[in-house]
């Protein structure tokens, strides 16, 4: 499975973006899409998640900015970003999570990343 996002780049406080991450390869039909951001030096945080069956969450500091959805057809999910602030500025990634149960586990795949930077 390889996921390839796309879509970041820089914007000014208050813009906004539309990341894309492309999924291609094997792909078990109920998943998990979450894209997730990182800032040099800090621990990955998730920022939103899909199901397979459109359910969604979203770390408070997006909730009613950002948008997370799925396109099953294309294997493709996006993140709608609204209102850009600075401290949005990270990489932003992409995974993709299936899970098979306790026996068989659970698999994970992550994208390259994507840079994000808002300017003031």
């Amino acid at each position: 499975v390889e996921l390839v996002e796309s879509g970041g780049g820089l914007v000014q406080a208050g813009g906004s973006l539309r990341l894309s991450c492309v999924a291609s390869g094997s792909i078990f039909y109920e998943n998990t899409l979450a894209w997730y951001r990182q800032v040099a030096g800090k621990q990955r945080e998730l920022v939103a998640v899909i199901s397979s069956s459109s359910s969604t969450d979203y770390a408070d500091s997006v909730k009613g900015r950002f948008s997370i959805s799925r396109d099953n057809e294309k294997n493709t999910v996006y993140l709608q970003m609204n209102s850009l602030k600075p401290e949005d500025t990270a990489v932003y990634y992409c995974k993709l999570e299936e899970s098979f149960g306790p026996k068989y586990g659970l698999f994970e795949y992550w994208g390259q990343g994507t840079l994000v930077t808002v300017s003031e």
